[in-house]
């Protein structure tokens, strides 16, 4: 039997239980693989992938900013404690909290000049790495990719 790309990369000497159960540990291994050269980046301006995705979400909310509660329910990937990352971003000066003066118990995050200009210095870089990671496929396959990563995670839609 021939082994399969992932099979052969894992250096997995029985077959996999499913081709179910290959298509999901692919799908991790590529998303690692993904993942790790956005942390490189991302580490090179003292930020992780989840800092950057609140301050890339409150840069496209501007003004008053979000609860914290509303920034979770955006992040691409979920983060049990939003609080201490929004802490981290806000002892390094990118985001600023203030209480909403219709209700003292809601906390709004706001990005700062200093997250504005440091996102402005990673636009450029993301998407290139972005390019660098995905440039090789083909418009019509890049679709379909998107198409079918949806259709995974709403198998009813």
């Amino acid at each position: 039997m021939v082994k399969s790309v992932l099979q052969a990369e894992i250096c997995k000497k029985n077959p996999f239980d499913s081709l179910e159960q290959e298509t999901a540990l692919n799908l991790c291994r590529t998303m690692d693989h993904l993942h790790q050269q956005s942390q490189q980046l991302f580490q090179e301006h003292n930020l992780s992938a989840p800092q950057y995705n609140v301050l890339r979400i409150l840069r496209g909310h501007g003004g008053d900013g979000l609860p914290c509660c509303e920034i979770t329910a955006q992040m691409i990937t979920r983060m049990p404690d939003i609080t201490r990352l929004v802490d981290r971003l806000e002892e390094a000066g990118l985001v600023a909290r203030t209480r909403a003066a219709d209700d003292r118990r809601v906390v709004r995050v706001s990005i700062t000049q200093a997250g504005l200009k440091l996102l402005a210095r990673l636009d450029r870089p993301v998407v290139e790495l972005h390019k660098k990671q995905l440039g090789h496929l083909t418009t019509e396959e890049l679709t379909e990719l998107n198409r079918l990563l949806v259709k995974v995670r709403r198998p009813d839609g």
